[in-house]
């Protein structure tokens, strides 16, 4: 399969009083994606706080509990996705949210990735922000997968990830082809430091990269109380490619899906015949460096 139709979700986090009224929002979101013929749909870092509510107003407001009771529906969780991509017959990346590895660990930040067969694997953010690691603890993940997939070689860099350049490098060099790059931010500042990661990504490995923000209020989760941004989906400027590298963005906090669909033979011809070839060319930095640290 050489084009992908993705959307990417600019999610909104609602407050619930029972399990079946977040079942009930995601569904509805998955069916709306999946009537366009959307294959692959992407949601955002922590959009599983709002599962915070299930344990009543005063559990989502302290931050401590919230992650302990969002992490408990972790299998309820895993079982809609899977009804859910299998029934579509999509692949799904999962809102984020905390996962208690052992009982006696912080939690990590995982997203789980969804195929109609079963569950490919998940991606645990690897480099917390000040709020993660001096308030709220959370822990850092390991390892950086990607994931074979029908629908191509596929990457994910949660949210602060994505302005790592070297994580996603990493992805590349394993043969990522689109990277998936989830995100939380409560500042215009906030958002438009992973927006500008995420474009930064994807002109230097020339390949597709996918942002999905949380949008709006949420004031029953001071962990996740603003939220702002835009879905978009980015390519590399140059060949095959939108000139501005954008393929599609959502309106700033306006919840809703962006969708594009992109081609993996693009990507290839790009990364072979591109008006310039920063994929090509990325090892002859450290040639530089060497040379010029002598």
């Amino acid at each position: 399969m050489t084009d992908v139709k993705i959307a990417a979700a600019a999610y909104p986090l609602d407050f619930f009083s029972d399990f079946a009224g977040y079942e009930a929002k995601l569904s509805a979101w998955v069916a709306e994606a999946a009537a366009t013929g959307a294959q692959l749909l992407v949601f955002p870092e922590y959009g599983a706080m709002e599962l915070g509510s299930l344990g009543g107003a005063t559990v989502a407001a302290d931050l401590e509990a919230c992650l302990h009771e969002v992490a408990r529906w972790r299998p309820e969780v895993d079982a809609l996705h899977l009804r859910l991509a299998a029934q579509h017959g999509v692949h799904i990346l999962g809102a984020s949210g905390p996962v208690f590895p052992d009982p006696h660990s912080r939690p990590v930040n995982r997203a789980t990735f969804y195929g109609p067969t079963g569950i490919l694997g998940h991606q645990d953010k690897q480099i917390m922000t000040r709020f993660e690691r001096e308030i709220w603890f959370v822990a850092p993940g390991q390892g950086l997968p990607v994931f074979d997939t029908p629908l191509g070689r596929i990457g994910v860099v949660i949210c602060y990830d994505s302005e790592f350049p070297l994580l996603s490098r990493a992805l590349v060099e394993q043969g990522a082809e689109i990277l998936l790059a989830p995100s939380c931010t409560d500042s215009f500042r906030g958002f438009t430091r992973v927006r500008v990661g995420a474009m930064a990504r994807a002109l230097e490995n020339q390949c597709v990269v996918v942002h999905s923000p949380t949008v709006g209020l949420c004031d029953f989760c001071p962990a996740v109380d603003e939220n702002v941004g835009s879905a978009a989906i980015y390519g590399p400027p140059d060949l095959g490619f939108p000139e501005n590298g954008i393929f599609t963005e959502t309106p700033l906090n306006a919840p809703g899906w962006a969708y594009a669909t992109i081609s993996r033979d693009a990507i290839a011809e790009v990364r072979r015949a591109g008006g310039v070839l920063n994929h090509l060319h990325w090892g002859e930095q450290a040639d530089r460096l060497a040379r010029a640290r002598r």
